[in-house]
């Protein structure tokens, strides 16, 4: 970790089977620059298991890491299934905050209700990602207002339901704010984390090595 590192954010990620995850966790990763220019940059990082990897979904709960604008951002995958719901209550325990990704033409499915239910009654403020804007005949706005239909049903304050959206494409590599804008980046969603999930509470000491892209386990 660069000694200049001044800040930290902890965010969960809260996704259905096949909305891209995954997708978008490799172009935040690309995109932050903790890559050599040649170096081969891995994909699928969120799924290093080799049934996850198989099956396309989360068993354990894994941690990477990427830093912008000297934050360490910790990026924490969660279990899609109540049937995983200890992994999913040790996870949220964890954060500050939580990103909620949601297909375009879908919206949010039932793989994601158990998961944003707990993080809601933790008091977390989701940041919502709407994925796979670019493909065609889809109408990003309908799925956030299914979003909201659904923080509605699962008891959302008026705070939560007041979330920060944003649309995008993680295979593509780029998030913005509003529809009618133009962006090539993954910057608008780096942002939004830095304004909208808090640091962590407590003192932070500096590890003398701590590695800025972990694989593996907590």
């Amino acid at each position: 970790m660069s000694s200049s590192i001044n800040e930290i954010r902890n965010v969960a990620i809260i996704a259905h089977v096949d909305h891209g995850k995954t997708t978008l966790v490799d172009a935040l990763l690309s995109q932050s620059g903790i890559f050599r220019d040649n170096e081969v940059v891995p994909t699928c990082v969120m799924d290093s298991n080799d049934l996850e990897r198989e099956r396309g979904i989360t068993i354990l709960s894994k941690n990477t890491a990427v830093t912008y604008k000297n934050t360490r951002i910790n990026i924490i995958d969660t279990p899609g299934h109540a049937d995983f719901g200890g992994e999913v209550e040790r996870v949220l325990g964890m954060v500050d905050g939580c990103l909620l990704i949601v297909d375009a033409n879908e919206g949010p499915m039932p793989q994601t209700r158990f998961v944003l239910k707990k993080a809601l009654e933790k008091g977390l403020r989701p940041i919502v990602f709407v994925n796979k804007i670019d493909r065609p005949r889809v109408i990003p706005e309908i799925a956030i207002d299914k979003v909201l239909d659904l923080f509605l049903e699962l008891g959302a304050d008026d705070d939560q339901c007041d979330f920060p959206y944003l649309f995008g494409s993680g295979l593509s590599g780029f998030a913005k704010e509003e529809m009618e804008s133009n962006s090539d980046n993954m910057m608008p969603l780096f942002e939004s984390i830095l304004r909208h999930v808090p640091p962590p509470s407590g003192r932070f000491e500096k590890a003398s090595s701590i590695t800025n892209y972990n694989f593996g386990l907590f």
